[in-house]
């Protein structure tokens, strides 16, 4: 959604989903940490203390060569711990392993990806519909690439094989796919023999698999007694040589969003690339942070703090799935990841069948949710004139605490309700 420029200098900038909802709330008195309200449209886990997860940090040491500039590229010991980290997690055994010449750190998955972006050739991008609601102005804003559309179907449980990738590479010449794994909003996951026969046909056809992995440590169909996460850099044969781009970071799957610490991992070459155009896009990320962010890479730190993880999200995501369920909502899928359950509201009395609609009367509820419609990534407003495919969808998060999530639901419930009564009985 954009808003009107007044000044003839600048063009109408739309906000993505998270940042739109968020506005028209606080427009309605919502604020970050008020109580009245559920905001279940948020795109960050709970920050706080987990059972059985390493203790928070809550306080930052500060050098004196703090005060200056990081390396564009991130510090080196940082990119040598998260090296080591993946090696240990999804390399073990393997000939190739990344070093810290594999690793580019930025301020932000934001700014990770806008490098990425920034980097291309003139080239057919291939991202998938719906995914991640950021990928919109990021895929419009460099003119050097084309953004092609690929429609992934709801009945079929947003499920794209491996022979699927190779015809619409082959057919759309495409030179790289943009793509959120476990998907941002359905949850689709792809890995095991799937992901390595994408990683397969990548590096076989020459196209670049550009994997946005920020909810990579929130999987919940892990097999038992495995650590649950899930990452393409376990299917690369040469970490220099493989057209496998990852981007991750202590945005989601460590829960300090604040920190802005985040990376890209690949192929040397491409690493440096990204530095370069971090050098002119956005300076690098807080050295401070940087420093900080070192031991929290640890295996130990690390194993800790995804099973914290998974103890916690994965009662909130069964709650919330039946619970919507139970109301009406429909849903394709259950998440494989991520914290979202993506759900079509179609079914709900009107006007609760439009996601938009849903939204606004949930708001009155001080209840927040982001309309479908914001992951129809549409760059450049293309395909204009059109209904969007997820007009009747609605991303609801239960990245906040249970008991946020038990409130916001009551609501939700009590509006369904009210909705269902105040309907129109029909008459034979």
């Amino acid at each position: 959604m954009a808003e009107e420029s007044t000044i003839a200098a600048f063009r109408p900038v739309p906000r993505t989903g998270v940042i739109y909802v968020t506005t028209e709330a606080t427009k309605r008195g919502f604020s970050m940490g008020d109580p009245e309200w559920c905001n279940l449209g948020q795109g960050q886990p709970e920050t706080g203390d987990l059972p059985g997860a390493p203790p928070r940090v809550r306080d930052v040491t500060i050098a004196l060569d703090d005060q200056e500039y990081a390396p564009v590229g991130g510090l080196l010991e940082l990119r040598e711990a998260i090296a080591a980290l993946y090696n240990k997690l999804y390399r073990k055994g393997m000939k190739s392993q990344y070093t810290a010449a594999n690793v580019c750190v930025s301020g932000g998955g934001r700014a990770a990806l806008t490098r990425a972006a920034a980097s291309l050739g003139q080239i057919n991008l291939g991202h998938f519909l719906p995914d991640y609601t950021a990928y919109e102005e990021l895929l419009d804003i460099f003119k050097a690439f084309t953004a092609i559309p690929i429609l992934l179907e709801g009945d079929k449980g947003y499920s794209f094989s491996a022979d699927d990738l190779r015809r619409e590479v082959m057919g759309r010449g495409l030179s790289a796919i943009l793509l959120s794994n476990p998907c941002n909003p359905t949850g689709k996951l792809v890995d095991g023999d799937e992901m390595a026969k994408w990683v397969s046909i990548a590096r076989e056809l020459d196209c670049t698999l550009l994997i946005d992995e920020f909810y990579s440590h929130y999987i919940y169909k892990s097999r038992p007694n495995t650590l649950p996460v899930a990452s393409a850099a376990r299917f690369v044969d040469d970490v220099d040589r493989d057209p496998v781009i990852l981007f991750d970071g202590f945005t989601k799957n460590w829960r300090y969003p604040g920190w802005r610490v985040t990376w890209a991992i690949g192929p040397k070459q491409v690493m440096d690339t990204l530095a370069s155009a971090g050098s002119f896009l956005d300076g690098g990320g807080s050295k401070p942070l940087q420093r900080a962010a070192v031991p929290l890479l640890s295996e130990a730190h690390v194993i800790a703090e995804t099973n914290a993880i998974q103890q916690a999200f994965r009662p909130k995501r069964d709650r919330m799935f039946s619970q919507l369920e139970r109301l009406g909502v429909r849903f394709d899928r259950a998440p494989d990841g991520t914290f979202y359950c993506w759900g079509s509201v179609a079914n709900l009395p009107a006007p609760l069948n439009d996601g938009m609609s849903f939204f606004r009367a949930a708001l009155e509820r001080k209840v927040i949710v982001v309309p479908g419609e914001f992951f129809d990534v549409n760059p450049g407003k293309r395909r204009v004139g059109r209904v969007s495919r997820f007009k009747d969808y609605v991303r609801f998060s239960f990245g906040p605490s249970m008991d946020v999530l038990d409130k916001a639901l009551s609501r939700i419930e009590e509006m369904v309700r009210e909705a269902a009564a105040a309907a129109p009985v029909s008459r034979a």
